[in-house]
């Protein structure tokens, strides 16, 4: 068992405002705390971040161990995310917390230092949704590669002719064939397979739940420098170059747009950077979170 394996932990629910169920797990204490929205996935690769500061994981509503949504046309999507942010860092009694989003949460949490600027310290973004998600980014700052195009077309005849009538093994199946497109390194794949929780519930919803509801709820956004203007605490966007789900000028966009923001550019990175460039990744993270007030990009 590794030594972050025995840092302290707890694990419980939030109750959001609207009466939702949140599961979440603790690890570490320390004069910081780090909170990551869908983050029980990623727990074993974050560990060494709970060395000298509290992390707190939760599954957002409709996935993972967290009640599921019953009426989809009440959800708010990535809105409802920013509420429920801001109902665990009152659970836990936070006057200020630090942020940590990959992919959709990366717009997710600069959504909600925008709502709360005083309560957020520091923000990481790791493969972020663009500022103006709609945006068409030319070839050399998105990755259409063959890996993505073979994907999609096996994602297609998924959805189009499902392959069983059991939804624990159509879900298999989906995360199967959707998980190489995540990593660069065709050796890497097998270890996203924690991110596949298909015995639960809400996971064999997931894919579902994300094109009816979280992506329609965000597409139309576009955040200008003004809508952005209150985000002054630093922002650390973390991205890969071959990202293929969320396009690398969008984490270009995010650098200049936030007033304190600074890009890490993963050049052989895709949309999950820690997996493919761990020895970078994580280090710049612990740095970034340690750093003094007063120092900047």
């Amino acid at each position: 068992m590794p030594q972050e394996r025995l840092i302290a932990s707890t694990e419980g629910y939030v109750t959001t405002e609207d009466g939702m169920l949140l599961f979440f797990t603790t690890l570490g204490t320390g004069p910081s705390t780090l909170l990551i929205p869908n983050g029980p996935p990623l727990i074993d690769d974050f560990l060494s971040l709970a060395v000298n500061r509290m992390l707190i994981f939760y599954d957002p509503r409709n996935r993972g161990l967290s009640d599921a949504v019953q009426d989809h046309s009440r959800a708010s999507g990535i809105h409802h995310d920013v509420d429920d942010m801001e109902a665990v860092r009152r659970h836990f009694g936070l006057a200020r917390i630090d942020l940590l989003g990959h992919s959709y949460l990366g717009l997710a949490v600069i959504l909600f230092a925008m709502k709360y600027p005083t309560r957020v310290r520091r923000i990481v973004q790791i493969g972020a949704v663009a500022p103006i998600p709609a945006t068409q980014y030319p070839p050399e700052l998105s990755c259409t590669d063959d890996i993505l195009t073979a994907t999609l077309s096996e994602l297609t005849e998924l959805w189009k002719k499902p392959s069983t009538d059991d939804p624990e093994l159509a879900c298999r199946r989906l995360w199967s064939v959707l998980r190489r497109i995540y990593v660069v390194n065709p050796a890497d794949v097998d270890k996203l397979d924690r991110w596949q929780r298909c015995h639960l519930p809400n996971e064999r919803q997931a894919a579902k739940y994300a094109m009816e509801t979280i992506i329609p709820s965000y597409i139309s956004l576009a955040l200008s420098a003004s809508d952005v203007a209150t985000v002054t605490m630093p922002v650390l966007t973390i991205h890969g170059r071959r990202d293929r789900s969320a396009p690398f000028g969008g984490g270009q966009d995010w650098a200049k747009l936030l007033p304190n923001g600074r890009l890490l550019t993963i050049e052989n990175g895709g949309h999950m950077p820690w997996i493919d460039a761990p020895s970078v990744v994580l280090p710049s993270i612990e740095r970034f979170l340690a750093e003094e007030p007063d120092q900047r990009r």
